[in-house]
């Protein structure tokens, strides 16, 4: 990957802001410089912001529906309805399944969930979903992380005397299914002041306001939150606002007493003798939820979430993880198949976007694929395969450019889409393909900006070894947990020599252990270059480099630094 350096200095106003504030929380101008680019100008803020507090938290009744959406579940409490909860085959559609049946089977028992089959339902409410509840006697439907489109098949349900309420975050469209209650902070009259939540994190609201409109301690609520922790990281939302403090708390709670169907995952990855962080989730506990769906039904994974015998639990976790290394397999394959059409695409090098369709894909891998092409070309990739007549697929999209608004500039060619800025989901009739990849190469030609078609690493601080003191280590934690909107510190460090002690690792010889030095200071700092080996015959010469990375803590060693490279380049290039 050819990286281009963006490194904006600050301006004079931002600088002085910076270190005023550095100076009133006793930490690095560097760190009062990270905050004030968060848009964080005063010590108040900057508490907040370290320290998120629970009492921050939104009242969820501020939601549009939220009043009538907690009328109508205590009123199928108090006729002893049977209540199904319902959500998306995904991690953040699992997690919000068994958050909302875990907190609510405290309290009742006349309750089951389902999640819809990948491959003969698809994404989203299905007709046989709403048969199968018709058939259980089924009166409400809590449908969490999805429905907000499913105005058909809302109705349906209606017709047959089953309500729903809508726990999405997905964007809607103008006209919205007949639910009972609509709970979305994206639609267009909302009053919620936070619209990033996941689709957990709205379940999580609605519990909220469950438990205070019956007298629940909120303190019943908290062990909920290693769930919404997991989603909101899987789900890639903002880390944010109330984001942020779910998270913050939500990974307190996986560290200290996550519950017993995410502790056996957690045994599972080998991840028990260390403290978790976001990375974690994102790149170990995560995929292992989501291969459940790709490979086999989600709701075995909301089955393991539910569990209440370690025993039976760590069983379970270790046939997801089963599931994990075949999906593992197929996604090199598939990868590795795509990435030879790609190459062999005519005027590809013109194009702006990747459209590529295969029916022989399979379709619970699509969407890494997607994300794989994206890495690899910079470009947003439309991936799709045939389930039944359809050509289903997904997008992956590229910093700053929104995937939806491309897919839905083309809606009038699909049977179905939905999703976010930079993840969304599509359906079309097979014979739409080749007009459907004409247009959405046009609205990404038409509107992605140069800056958006080349892998950026956007540099927060050109810093000197002799900054990275444990003291500025311990307060750069305090930024934790990262995400969008709030992300891992990028720096760099010119003009820095091997200590002569630098050498090739990994099973394939593919990585880099480094030892280095500066000419500032005395410090030895040691890194690790993923994938950089190629970089090592320089390395050795004895020349300077630059090398941009972040600072993390070494896993086997505790409290010592390791700096993680993302690119290295000779002093003086550009």
């Amino acid at each position: 990957m050819n990286y281009k350096w963006k490194l904006e200095p600050p301006t004079p106003e931002k600088q002085e802001a910076a270190e005023r504030l550095a100076k009133e929380l006793n930490i690095s101008p560097i760190l009062g410089r990270l905050l004030i680019e968060r848009n964080i100008t005063t010590v108040a803020d900057a508490k907040k912001f370290f320290r998120p507090s629970l009492t921050g938290l939104y009242d969820p009744f501020m939601f549009t529906d939220m009043d009538r959406a907690v009328e109508r579940l205590n009123k199928a409490l108090g006729r002893k309805e049977r209540i199904m909860v319902y959500g998306d085959y995904d991690v953040d559609g699992c997690t919000a399944v068994a958050l909302v049946y875990k907190f609510l089977q405290q309290y009742y028992s006349n309750i089951d969930y389902y999640i819809p089959d990948r491959y003969e339902e698809g994404y989203g409410v299905s007709v046989k979903g709403i048969d199968y509840a018709y058939e259980s006697e089924v009166k409400l439907i809590i449908v969490l992380d999805c429905g907000i489109k499913a105005v058909d098949e809302i109705a349906y349900a209606k017709e047959k005397g089953i309500d729903f309420i809508i726990c999405d975050h997905h964007v809607p469209d103008e006209i919205l299914p007949p639910a009972v209650a609509i709970l979305n902070a994206k639609r267009f009259n909302s009053t919620y002041p936070y619209p990033h939540l996941s689709g957990c994190g709205v379940g999580f609201k609605f519990m909220q306001a469950f438990a205070q409109s019956n007298g629940i301690e909120f303190s019943q609520l908290i062990p909920l939150l290693d769930l919404c922790a997991v989603s909101i990281a899987s789900d890639i939302v903002p880390i944010m606002g109330e984001n942020r403090i779910l998270a913050y708390h939500g990974l307190r709670q996986l560290n200290a007493n996550p519950s017993i169907g995410l502790k056996a995952i957690i045994d599972v990855c080998g991840l028990s003798e260390r403290e978790l962080t976001i990375s974690d989730i994102i790149f170990k506990i995560g995929p292992r939820i989501n291969a459940s769906g790709r490979i086999q039904n989600g709701k075995e994974a909301v089955a393991l979430l539910v569990e209440k015998d370690y025993q039976t639990a760590h069983e379970m976790a270790e046939q997801i993880n089963r599931y994990n290394d075949m999906r593992k397999g197929l996604d090199k394959s598939m990868t590795e198949e795509a990435n030879g059409i790609v190459e062999k695409l005519d005027k590809q090098s013109e194009q702006k976007s990747i459209v590529i369709y295969n029916e022989e894909w399979h379709k619970g891998v699509i969407g890494i694929v997607a994300s794989r092409l994206t890495e690899i070309y910079y470009r947003p990739s439309v991936v799709l395969t045939r389930t039944d007549n359809l050509a289903t697929g997904s997008a992956r999209s590229v910093s700053g450019f929104d995937v939806y608004k491309a897919i839905e500039s083309c809606r009038d060619l699909l049977e179905n889409f939905g999703g976010h800025t930079y993840a969304a989901g599509l359906s079309m009739k097979v014979e739409n393909v080749p007009e459907f990849h004409r247009r959405f190469e046009a609205y990404v030609e038409t509107h992605i900006l140069p800056e958006q078609t080349s892998a950026i690493l956007n540099i927060d601080a050109q810093i000197d070894f002799k900054d990275i003191t444990r003291k500025f280590h311990h307060d750069l934690k305090k930024f934790n947990p990262f995400g969008p909107d709030n992300t891992k510190p990028l720096f760099c460090t010119q003009h820095v020599y091997d200590y002569g002690t630098s050498k090739v690792v990994g099973r394939e010889q593919e990585h880099i252990k480094l030892e280095l030095v500066d000419n500032k200071s005395n410090n030895v700092m040691n890194g690790i270059a993923f994938g950089q080996s190629s970089q090592a015959r320089y390395i050795k010469t004895k020349r300077s480099f630059d090398i941009c990375y972040t600072i993390e803590e070494n896993t086997h060693k505790r409290g010592e630094v390791q700096l993680q490279i993302e690119d290295i380049r000779p002093s003086g290039k550009e």
